[in-house]
């Protein structure tokens, strides 16, 4: 069509023809020149172009350090029936508190609170929200920097085997962490935790985990925590109780066979970077959260080199200047 539209026009002015095809040459040349500053795809690029795609945003963070840590020791063993053992690892003197079969709407509404009304700082100030609408509670000392197994569980006479099918309107049980001193709720941006815990029963034998944690801070707002993806496993040598004597002397032998220490394995297995196993895995990426790049690779991608995901900003782990220090988290700068 194209064609005999073209010949036509010929036959009938070659002059009116020439003029139409210059116009078309020059508008078609001002687009790949870029004359009318609008972009054309390349779907080439070598090394060189690549230094100039748009980079991807980084996310402003802001260091705090969380008082607060919770473990869950040997879930595989958890049940509503048995019970469950918790390990918590506190910077400083804490409370725990446990809410079995706590409601779901009041929960969410505490943290409304937490935001608008008043700082659930304390078991006081969220037992004021709940209600009493929970089956059973228990509250345990936790000493600073104590890792010692807290057992809880239902009490005996409840006879309670699930919690019903989904949705569910309580949740098995609810984590509360709270600083014991008045001074230390001061001295932290965050000033209380609470964790949210499956525990498989009758109806849902899902494993045992922590579905979700906030984190409450004396600013009034709360951080749900989402657990990062890393790319590579630790694999840095770490001597057990069971382990021999005679195992122990003999890995040392074998690493001063080969001219090495303890120190060059663990500094050679913390580089992981996917891209270039080299640099030390420090990006963060959002919203896939997968952490497997390195500062020198992080700005040649736009997706994720693991899930091929989009990335819409990203944020890093710690900062040359300042590294992350234990028991601090990146926390999103408003």
């Amino acid at each position: 069509m194209p064609t005999l539209f073209l010949a036509t026009l010929y036959e009938y002015s070659p002059l009116f023809y020439i003029t139409v095809v210059f116009v078309c040459f020059v508008v078609t040349s001002g687009f790949v020149l870029g004359w009318f500053r609008l972009d054309v795809p390349v779907i080439l690029r070598n090394s060189e172009e690549a230094d100039s795609l748009s980079v991807v945003s980084k996310k402003q963070m802001r260091q705090v350090k969380n008082p607060f840590g919770l473990d869950i020791t040997n879930p595989d063993a958890a049940s509503i029936t048995s019970g469950i053992s918790l390990t918590p690892n506190c910077l400083e003197n804490c409370m725990l508190t446990c809410y079995w079969g706590c409601s779901v709407q009041r929960l969410q509404e505490a943290l409304q609170h937490h935001l608008y009304c008043f700082l659930i700082k304390s078991p006081t100030a969220l037992e004021n929200v709940l209600y009493g609408e929970y089956l059973h509670k228990e509250q345990h000392v936790v000493q600073k920097h104590g890792k010692e197994e807290i057992y809880t569980q239902l009490p005996p006479d409840s006879q309670l085997e699930d919690f019903g099918s989904l949705p569910r309107t309580h949740y098995p049980l609810v984590a509360f962490l709270t600083l014991s001193d008045e001074e230390d709720r001061e001295s932290y941006d965050i000033v209380s935790m609470l964790a949210v815990i499956h525990i498989p029963d009758r109806c849902y034998r899902l494993p045992c985990r922590i579905m979700y944690q906030y984190l409450l801070t004396s600013q009034g707002q709360f951080y749900d925590l989402k657990q990062l993806f890393m790319s590579a496993n630790d694999y840095q040598l770490q001597s057990t109780s069971d382990s021999s004597s005679q195992d122990s002397t003999a890995d040392k032998d074998l690493l001063e066979k080969f001219g090495l220490s303890e120190e060059d394995v663990q500094e050679d297995n913390a580089k992981d970077c996917v891209v270039c196993q080299n640099g030390t895995v420090n990006w963060v990426l959002l919203p896939c959260r997968h952490v497997c790049l390195c500062d020198g690779c992080l700005r040649y991608f736009q997706h994720c080199p693991i899930c091929r995901q989009f990335v819409q900003e990203s944020f890093p782990l710690c900062s040359q200047s300042s590294p992350t220090s234990d028991g601090s988290s990146p926390i999103e700068e408003d």
